[in-house]
């Protein structure tokens, strides 16, 4: 049985000033305050939350 890639996903800056859907993405992803680092499995939905607010997010395979 093959394991799944993990993404360990940070939150770098705040979502204070950013539209309604990037603070959805960041709630989507399981993110809540800033540094805070959640592991998420690398699947395509995931990367392409992370594509839409990349410029919040510091990404890091585990």
């Amino acid at each position: 049985m093959a394991t799944s890639k993990k993404l360990l996903i940070t939150q770098i800056k705040s979502s204070i000033g950013y539209k309604p859907k990037a603070k959805k993405t960041l709630k989507a992803l399981g993110l809540r305050k800033m540094q805070q680092t959640v592991e998420q499995n690398d699947t395509p939905q995931i990367r392409g939350m992370i594509r839409v607010i990349d410029y919040l997010l510091k990404v890091e395979e585990a």
